[in-house]
């Protein structure tokens, strides 16, 4: 699969993700795909900023340029901070810089960001399920999903709070799709969950208090200056008094 026609800039990490990442996958599921690109930075001194995101749906892509990647990643976006805890298999584009931003993956987190982002997540999940309705089969498949996604961002959140490591792939899909579809049928199972969640961010853990911005800005600055190409300047013709572009303009006369 090649992304690098998606956008009118460079690829530089990309992967599968999704249910395929955290091991729900089954027949006819979707494949969901993630990355981050880099636009020529030359187009950032204009007036009119370039898209800092696409999405297609034939296939299921989504991608994000390198800033707003970042900022995604630095506030613990559950969606957009996976793409560099994937498995090696799951990535299907990594360049220099792209390797680099998995190696400094740890420099995002902090645990206020962690706490906020993935219980806000999955208290969506459980929001979605106490209005749906599940007598419709296509509705109640739709609950399973969403409970199944509610006790995945519990338990990695659990996890990363208490390791400072965000398992991608789980090690149990089997267990998180039956207590899925038991939530589904019974929302409030989810209550428990939730609150043991809560808790246990509030406490100690592994993560900092606040991200480590500073690889983080390196970063992004060298791979401003790897997609720069100067303008070229136009050929001088001896004959005419070359144009000072330097200083400010005074009055005249």
């Amino acid at each position: 699969m090649s992304t690098t026609t998606a956008v009118p800039g460079t690829v530089l990490l990309s992967g599968i993700v999704g249910s395929t990442a955290y091991g729900f996958a089954h027949a006819g599921s979707d494949i969901d795909r993630l990355g981050l690109f880099a636009t020529p930075t030359e187009e950032l001194h204009g007036l009119h900023r370039p898209a800092e995101s696409h999405v297609t749906t034939v296939p299921d892509l989504t991608l994000h340029e390198a800033a707003k990647w970042c900022r995604l990643a630095l506030s613990c976006n559950p969606t957009a901070s996976e793409l560099v805890w994937l498995p090696d298999e799951l990535y299907e584009v990594r360049t220099p810089l792209g390797d680099e931003l998995v190696g400094l993956r740890t420099a995002f987190l902090s645990a206020p960001a962690v706490r906020k982002a993935y219980l806000g997540y999955a208290d969506q999940q459980f929001r979605k399920l106490l209005t749906r309705e599940t007598a419709d089969p296509a509705a109640r498949r739709r609950a399973a999903k969403h409970a199944r996604h509610l006790v995945r961002l519990v338990e990695q959140a659990v996890r990363l709070h208490g390791t400072g490591r965000n398992l991608i792939r789980l090690p149990d899909p089997e267990r998180i799709r039956e207590l899925g579809e038991r939530i589904a049928d019974r929302p409030t199972l989810a209550e428990g969950l939730l609150a043991d969640a809560a808790e246990c961010l509030a406490g100690p853990g592994a993560l900092p208090a606040a991200p480590d911005l500073r690889p983080v800005e390196d970063w992004l600055r060298r791979v401003r200056a790897a997609h720069y190409t100067p303008p070229r300047e136009p050929p001088h013709d001896p004959g005419t008094p070359a144009q000072s572009t330097g200083g400010a303009l005074g009055p005249t006369g």
